[in-house]
């Protein structure tokens, strides 16, 4: 199939997935084109099968703001014509799904397009009233929609009255790239005297509450003799830092900002902080799984889908700091069942959530859009 693929370039859970499913369908043939206004963070446009198009936007004085949603329409009727593409899978509604049915009616010949829903889309923006309408209106015309989890489902059902089939697709990792393989030199850099390793990894938006998980590391206590490791960057970063030195943590606590070698901080860590708001999935705890790395999070959203409380990690209510640190405290304190903890979320990464069960979830569910909105398969 030849596979027109759009998302938000930048640091979040919506364009590593959508940029790690490229990557995994190039690894099977197909032919992807990324179209954005950017380059997605963790593409490797040398990799055979992977092309990139970059939207350009041009900002005249008549517009307040530009208007990036027809550049992206106009961009994706253009490759699709010139790529001969199959279809456009987009990735988050807001504006990907709108610019896709406009590129679709561009065209004079059929172009289906998937519209895969993330999480704050439907959450955040989608219930904001002035978006509802738009909204409800992209997810209705497009030719399939897909949901990362059962909860996500359920909500967008629920906010915008839509009774048309959504397909769960779960997000997944590349179970033979996500594996523990530590680097003593990395490890030997945050903890010297072999010290366990906790972790956060987020765009420290508000949502993922990274204020909480300074807070809970503090609450383990001094005796705890851990080094926690903060991945990723955003808004509420510089509280985060403020609030460490208030709290006498700050010389045990490393922010380290956004990394492109996210498996290898993985491949050192202990324990993974997730204390979110929201999290339609929990793609940060399933990476961490992968490396055998159980996390201690909040009992939300799609979490509990990735999760199973007592087993492969622990939930606990959002805001429930005492918990989470007890929790924390009593897993570092006790290496074996820390360690046979970490080894059940392996399993559930490997059991349910592997590229190797998912994507071709995804090609089946492709073939089924094409054949309905086109009446043949694909390459025919």
């Amino acid at each position: 199939m030849r596979i027109g693929m759009t998302c938000y370039p930048t640091y979040g859970g919506s364009g590593i997935v959508a940029t790690e499913l490229g990557k995994e369908l190039a690894e099977r043939g197909h032919e992807v084109h990324f179209i954005s206004y950017a380059q997605p963070i963790r593409l490797d446009p040398e990799q055979p099968r992977i092309f990139y198009h970059e939207v350009e936007v041009s900002n005249y004085p008549l517009f307040e703001f530009p208007p990036y949603s027809l550049a992206l329409a106009s961009r994706m009727a253009e490759v699709a014509e010139r790529e001969m593409l199959d279809l456009l899978h987009v990735h988050y509604a807001i504006p990907h799904s709108v610019s896709a049915f406009l590129a679709r009616n561009m065209m004079s010949r059929p172009l289906p397009f998937i519209t895969t829903l993330h999480g704050t889309d439907i959450t955040l923006v989608g219930v904001d009233r002035s978006y509802l309408p738009i909204t409800r209106f992209s997810i209705q015309v497009s030719d399939g929609v897909t949901s990362i989890s059962n909860y996500l489902k359920e909500r967008t059902c629920e906010e915008f009255e839509v009774s048309r089939p959504i397909e769960v697709i779960p997000n997944f990792v590349n179970c033979d790239l996500y594996q523990r393989h530590p680097d003593p030199h990395l490890r030997q850099r945050f903890a010297p005297d072999g010290e366990p390793v906790v972790l956060h990894l987020s765009n420290f938006r508000p949502v993922k509450r990274v204020r909480d998980v300074i807070e809970v590391f503090a609450r383990m206590g001094q005796d705890v003799a851990a080094h926690l490791i903060m991945i990723g960057d955003g808004p509420d970063r510089g509280s985060a830092e403020y609030l460490a030195r208030k709290l006498g943590v700050s010389q045990r606590v490393s922010f380290v900002g956004k990394q492109d070698n996210i498996r290898d901080f993985l491949s050192i860590g202990d324990l993974m902080l997730l204390p979110s708001e929201m999290e339609s999935f929990g793609l940060a705890a399933l990476e961490a799984m992968a490396h055998g790395v159980p996390a201690i999070a909040s009992n939300v959203g799609g979490l509990p889908e990735v999760i199973e409380n007592g087993k492969d990690g622990y939930l606990f209510a959002v805001g429930d700091l005492d918990g989470m640190a007890n929790c924390a405290r009593s897993l570092l304190e006790n290496p074996a069942r820390l360690k046979e903890t970490g080894r059940l979320a392996r399993q559930t990464a490997e059991r349910r959530f592997c590229s190797s069960h998912i994507i071709p979830q995804y090609e089946r569910f492709y073939e089924q859009v094409l054949r309905r909105a086109t009446g043949r398969g694909a390459g025919e």
